[in-house]
């Protein structure tokens, strides 16, 4: 399996170099990740499982997408590409915000991240990678915020930081 790198980065997204993916999440390092909140037509948010066998989170609901730009790639790209690896299609989306936050993630490993939220629209059905997703479904938002308090141990650290934030810019109107 190809190693992946990591960008590294201040607290005010400067590059300042590059770490084995792995090894940023045994130091907790910061390094800039982005997140993709894509909705349908109907104002539902697309939820992703992650795969079972993923080596941080497995099995948990998080957001249509998440992941780290590589090398050389604008963040923007980088969400592009990943939602095709993940969800198998590609929409129109945008930055909507971006927060820092730091979470143990479990299994000796925590995410310490400078993360781009984009958000975006489509009716697409998905197709999903298997190696990455174990299930996905199109959910309200307002049922995501009440379950999330009901059943916190079945998110991603990151989507429960970032969901309030998503909330708030979706109810103003802030997707595509």
């Amino acid at each position: 399996m190809e190693v992946e790198y990591v960008i590294l980065v201040t607290k005010d997204d400067k590059p300042l170099g590059t770490m084995e993916k792995m090894e940023a999440h045994e130091k907790a390092v910061l390094h800039r990740a982005f997140s993709v909140f894509i909705f349908n037509s109907k104002g539902k948010l697309m939820l992703q499982r992650r795969a079972l066998h993923k080596y941080h989170s497995p099995g948990l609901w998080t957001n249509t997408v998440c992941s780290h730009p590589r090398v050389g790639e604008d963040t923007l790209s980088a969400a592009h590409r990943r939602i095709m690896e993940e969800m198998g299609f590609d929409c129109d989306m945008k930055e909507a915000f971006s927060f820092l936050y730091k979470a143990d993630v479990g299994q000796g490993l925590k995410e310490h991240e400078f993360d781009h939220v984009f958000m975006g629209t489509s009716d697409k059905k998905p197709v999903p990678n298997p190696e990455e997703v174990a299930e996905w479904k199109y959910a309200d938002l307002d049922f995501v915020v009440k379950d999330i308090k009901e059943h916190p141990r079945e998110y991603t650290e990151w989507f429960k930081i970032a969901l309030n934030q998503v909330v708030r810019h979706f109810k103003n109107g802030g997707i595509l």
